[in-house]
């Protein structure tokens, strides 16, 4: 059995009826398809099991029906099944209360640059290869203004549009069904504020006070944006350099489409000089760190270095037996204190007497800064790369 999960609109119906032609398909979005999965469960799946399988999208609307899969899974009288869902909060707890060990599960990002773009996306351990890749025709701004859910490149819909009722969709269903979600107003006051911060460190009680509700409630509420994948944390990373580091992890969306929305931003040329540019071009890198990751059936390991004076590093790519640091810089050319951050983690790993952190193309030891700009070289030992080819 296979679960794929990912947010709204990010392209798991179109994926899972491309992968499988020959499965049955039944919507749960349909309400006559509903009705049925609540009120007869087990007549639905004996109406499926002729077929060579069976697609279930939206599962978490009925959800009592994953006990009956269970035993038709465990007595091979249908499917196999493929079940799709945006609401991975309630999916997730039936998986591990009724389908653990029967199920394999995958998760669906919206597009990365390399798919629009028409090549093929790097793996994580090829992030740190030296391939060179050609531009794209869209601008910078145009795609962290339009983000990069798959509607808006396919039917090339306006996308301040499409993104203010994504926000509306996703307030008015999926947060009250996933999380009990009860006040509204509130929870989109405080979905505003998450994108305020998007980039920066994390700080519930904060955030809480400010939307009005208790540190509880902004825990809880983090978690359904969560679970809906509507943002990210990246944790600390923690290594003994004998100094103090900070221990709170960071905020980020996972589109900046959506970010932008709910920033108010109304076209790309507004990005050119708005004040929140630098987070919004990080929030889109960090993003296309996690598809490197999750689009390759892996558990983003992304965390990020940061001391008690301020010095940091963005992102800590862990591949195992090398950590890849990377800094990123949304200004169109890279002034030399840009790699501040980069060179003290690697000063204070080597005196530390572990091993560098990765080996560059060049037999050099170096970390990745990745810029608003255009073009690929090497720079005081760092791979400098343009923001289409971060991934």
């Amino acid at each position: 059995m296979l679960f794929l999960t990912g947010p709204r609109q990010s392209g798991k119906t179109t994926l899972a009826r491309t992968a499988f032609p020959d499965y049955k398909y039944v919507s749960l979005e349909d309400p006559e398809r509903r009705a049925e999965a609540l009120e007869d469960p087990r007549g639905l799946l004996v109406r499926t099991a002729e077929a060579p399988g069976v697609i279930l999208d939206e599962a978490q609307r009925a959800p009592d029906l994953f006990s009956y899969i269970q035993g038709v899974v465990d007595e091979r009288r249908g499917g196999p099944f493929v079940l799709t869902g945006s609401q991975n909060f309630l999916l997730s707890e039936r998986i591990t209360q009724t389908l653990a060990g029967r199920t394999a599960v995958f998760e669906l990002l919206p597009f990365s640059v390399a798919e629009i773009t028409g090549r093929s996306a790097c793996d994580p351990d090829g992030f740190a290869s030296s391939a060179v890749v050609q531009a794209p025709v869209f601008t910078l701004d145009e795609i962290l203004f339009s983000g990069l859910y798959p509607a808006l490149h396919d039917r090339e819909i306006p996308a301040g549009e499409w993104l203010r009722s994504y926000v509306t969709t996703y307030v008015e269903r999926d947060a009250r069904s996933v999380g009990s979600v009860g006040d509204l107003d509130s929870f989109l006051r405080f979905l505003g504020l998450c994108a305020g911060r998007s980039g920066q460190l994390l700080n519930l009680s904060a955030l809480g006070a400010e939307a009005g509700v208790s540190h509880t409630t902004a825990r809880h509420w983090l978690s359904v944006l969560r679970a809906s994948y509507i943002v990210t944390v990246l944790a600390p990373h923690h290594e003994n350099f004998n100094k103090r580091l900070v221990k709170t992890p960071k905020l980020y969306f996972l589109d900046t489409g959506l970010l932008c929305a709910l920033l108010g931003v109304r076209t790309a040329a507004d990005l050119w000089d708005h004040p929140l540019r630098g987070a919004i071009f990080e929030t889109f890198v960090v993003a296309e760190l996690q598809k490197l990751f999750v689009h390759n059936g892996e558990r983003p390991r992304l965390s990020f270095w940061r001391d008690s004076h301020g010095i940091e590093v963005d992102v800590l790519i862990d591949l195992g037996r090398t950590v890849v640091p990377v800094e990123i810089k949304a200004g169109a050319t890279v002034a030399g204190d840009a790699f501040r951050g980069l060179e003290n983690y690697l000063r204070l790993r080597a005196a530390s007497g572990q091993a560098p952190s990765r080996q560059s193309a060049s037999g050099s030891d170096g970390g990745v800064l990745v810029y608003g700009g255009d073009e690929r070289y090497r720079r005081r030992g760092h791979d400098v790369r343009p923001w289409w080819a971060c991934t």
